[in-house]
C-alpha cells in the first residue's frame, strides 16, 4: 500500500499555505469539498436546515461540550478516514460493510450519511438526534448474514456496535488531539459525550474515559485480523474516487490517518510509518487551507443559531 512507504519533502510549507489562502483557487476548492459532503454543487444541506429547527429547542449537547468542539472541526476529515481503517480490522464488522454497503458504487453517499448522522446527533435538537438514531437502527435490521468463515454477523449485535463505536470515538479524538485547532478539550469528556450517542445506538456500557476506551480496545484484540479483504478495503479508502482537485489533499489526510492509528493496529498491519510526523504536519497545513476555504462548520452554526432562538436561515455544507 502506498501509505506504508509514504513520504514527503518539506518545501517552504508556511509560504505555500499563505499563498493558497489568498488564491482564487480557494473558491473552487470549497465548492468541491461541499459537493462531496452535501451531495450538491452549491453545498445546500438539508441536514443543516433540520439542525436549525425548531428555534430554541435543546439538543443532547451544547456548544460548551467537548463533542461540539471536536465535531465542528475540520480534523474530523482525518478522523473519518482513520475510523474506516480501524473498523475494517474486525472481520464481522467488515463483512457487514462489504456485503450490505454501497460504498464502492456510491462512496460519497455513504460519507454524506455518516456526516449527517454525526451532525444531527451532535448539533441537532433532541428530537432530530433521536429520529436520526432510530433511522440508522432500523436500517441495521437489514444488515445480517454469514461471514466467509461461517460465523453469523448482524449490525444489531451489541458487540459489533461497540467495535464500530470505539473505532469512531478513538479516531475522532486522535484526529482532534493531533490536528484540532478550535480550542482545548477534555479528552475524557469527549469519550463520555460519545457514550451518550453510543447508548442510544444500542452499545452496552460504552467507555466514558480514555482509560476505559483503551481497556475496551484491549478486549477486542483477539478478534481482529488482517486478510486480503482488509487490504483491499484499505486500498479503496486510501485511493477514494474523489474529484481530481481533492485527490492530492485527500492523500495527505489519508497518510496522516494511517500514521496516527494505534501502535497495535500498525503492528497488526505490519506497517511502520517512519515519516509519520511529517505526514501529520502536512495534514495540519492542508486542513488549515480547508478551514480557510470553508470558514466554519455549517452544522455547528445551525445548532448555535437554533439554541440562540434564531430563525431557519440558509445553511451550506
Amino acid at each position: 500500500m502506498n501509505l506504508r512507504a509514504a513520504g514527503m519533502r518539506a518545501r517552504s510549507p508556511w509560504r505555500t499555505l499563505g499563498a493558497m489562502a489568498s488564491s482564487p483557487l480557494l473558491a473552487p476548492l470549497a465548492a468541491s469539498v461541499r459537493e462531496v459532503l452535501s451531495g450538491r454543487a452549491d453545498g445546500q444541506s438539508e441536514i443543516a436546515r433540520a439542525i436549525a429547527r425548531p428555534a430554541g429547542a435543546p439538543g443532547w449537547f451544547t456548544p460548551g461540550d467537548a463533542i461540539w468542539t471536536v465535531h465542528g472541526s475540520v480534523a474530523t476529515f482525518v478522523g473519518g478516514i482513520r475510523s474506516l481503517y480501524l473498523q475494517a480490522l474486525h472481520p464481522l464488522a467488515l463483512a457487514g460493510v462489504d456485503r450490505h454497503s454501497s460504498y464502492r458504487e456510491d462512496p460519497f453517499g455513504r460519507l454524506q450519511r455518516t456526516g449527517a448522522f454525526i451532525a444531527a446527533t451532535t448539533f441537532g435538537s433532541a428530537d432530530l438526534a433521536q429520529q436520526t438514531v432510530d433511522a440508522v437502527r432500523q436500517m441495521h435490521t437489514r444488515v445480517q448474514g454469514t461471514a466467509s468463515d461461517g460465523r453469523a454477523y448482524s449490525a444489531q449485535d451489541p458487540r459489533l456496535l461497540e467495535w464500530v463505536h470505539i473505532a469512531l470515538v478513538d479516531s475522532m479524538l486522535s484526529a482532534y488531539l493531533h490536528l484540532g485547532r478550535d480550542g482545548a478539550i477534555d479528552p475524557d469528556a469527549y469519550v463520555a459525550d460519545m457514550a451518550v450517542v453510543g447508548r442510544r445506538m444500542g452499545v452496552v456500557d460504552p467507555p466514558e474515559s480514555q482509560d476505559e476506551l483503551a481497556e475496551t480496545f484491549a478486549g477486542f484484540l483477539p478478534e481482529l485480523k488482517v486478510d486480503d479483504l482488509v487490504l483491499r478495503t484499505h486500498d479503496f479508502v486510501t485511493d477514494a474516487p474523489l474529484p481530481i482537485m481533492l485527490r492530492p489533499g485527500y492523500r495527505v489526510l489519508a497518510r496522516a490517518a494511517w500514521a496516527t492509528q494505534p501502535a497495535w493496529a500498525l503492528e497488526l498491519l505490519g506497517s511502520n510509518p517512519r515519516l509519520g510526523a511529517l505526514d501529520i504536519a502536512a495534514a495540519d497545513m492542508a486542513l488549515r487551507v480547508v478551514r480557510l476555504a470553508l470558514v466554519a462548520s455549517p452544522a455547528r452554526l445551525a445548532g448555535e443559531a437554533r439554541l440562540a432562538g434564531g430563525g431557519d436561515s440558509e445553511q451550506t455544507a
